[in-house]
């Protein structure tokens, strides 16, 4: 039997590390196989040797986390415990030192995982960067928040965003309205972004001047966009000549962020996505990077985090079988 000893500096430490009802200090028990105990500012852990040392790597980091500002919330003990898992708990600092912007309601914006973070640094240091990875994983959210940090900062003048209205099961002509009206909804999750991060009145001030755009892809073909922040989201969903066509658009002093999920490609041939063949063709031009997040970076619901990872395994199954049937 092992015992581990973690002083925390005041109460309101405690406070944190145990949670509500001791919510966040007995799942750390269930994941670990310990037993913890809180006394005043003293958390002692016993178990198996190995498994105390993890619980003690993970309560660590969420103190680290805690005292940064974030928010203790179930994402955030669930990211500590699996940062714990894999050794890699003591990273959890390069999240807390990396702020983006507040949002209109005066919320901090600042990446969640390691993956956002390499996500969020790949657009700070490049003029081109593909965001690959599955539903959750903050990708449309993040890019816009940059976005608007670029622009209050003064580095560019106009955010434009746009996506393919690709059909995913209903048709646009059965939607009413004009054709601005039908691809709205397409552009809906582009429109939330901007809302949280400039609040509605501020937004509908910009995109009067000009200076905020959102429309389709189809909308961008023949322009030349200079000093721009440029997001091209559900990439996934582009031809290879679409995807040619947006990446020629791009003019001095812009920035493009190019995000999408491969594993949700809405398009009749799905071998012929723009954003397959791009990230492919593209990789090794300086100036254009590409990070694939994963399950590990979902910060939606729990559930959400689930569901992606039953999907790929489902998806992994099929292919071996399908290459057991092709060695028949």
């Amino acid at each position: 039997m092992a015992e581990s000893l973690l002083n925390l500096d005041s109460i309101d430490d405690a406070i944190a590390i145990l949670g509500s009802k001791d919510a966040n200090i007995k799942k750390v028990e269930k994941e670990f196989g310990v037993c913890a105990v809180c006394r005043g500012t003293e958390i002692k852990v016993t178990g198996e040797e190995e498994a105390v040392d993890g619980a003690s790597r993970a309560i660590s980091a969420m103190l680290e986390l805690w005292r940064s500002k974030a928010v203790l919330d179930e994402h955030a003990l669930d990211y500590c415990i699996s940062l714990a898992r894999s050794g890699d708990e003591t990273r959890v600092s390069e999240l807390t030192g990396d702020f983006i912007l507040l949002t209109a309601k005066g919320r901090p914006v600042r990446p969640k995982t390691l993956g956002q973070k390499a996500y969020i640094d790949a657009i700070r240091n490049n003029t081109i960067v593909f965001g690959v990875g599955p539903a959750g994983t903050g990708k449309t959210y993040l890019a816009v928040a940059m976005a608007v940090r670029a622009f209050k900062a003064h580095e560019i003048s106009r955010i434009i965003l746009t996506r393919p209205a690709v059909e995913a099961g209903e048709k646009l002509g059965f939607l009413p309205g004009d054709l601005q009206n039908k691809v709205d909804p397409y552009l809906r999750p582009l429109y939330d972004g901007l809302f949280e991060m400039l609040g509605p009145e501020t937004y509908q001030k910009l995109q009067e001047k000009g200076v905020i755009e959102v429309a389709p892809l189809a909308y961008m073909r023949g322009r030349t966009l200079d000093d721009s922040f440029i997001i091209l989201d559900e990439a996934q969903n582009t031809t290879p000549e679409q995807m040619k066509m947006f990446l020629t658009r791009m003019g001095m002093n812009s920035k493009v962020v190019v995000n999408g999920d491969i594993t949700q490609i809405d398009l009749a041939d799905k071998s012929r996505s723009g954003l397959n063949e791009a990230t492919a063709i593209l990789k090794n031009i300086e100036g254009i990077a590409c990070v694939r997040l994963s399950d590990k970076d979902v910060v939606r619901h729990r559930l959400v985090q689930e569901i992606v990872r039953a999907y790929e395994k489902a998806g992994a199954k099929k292919q071996t079988l399908s290459r057991a049937r092709g060695h028949r």
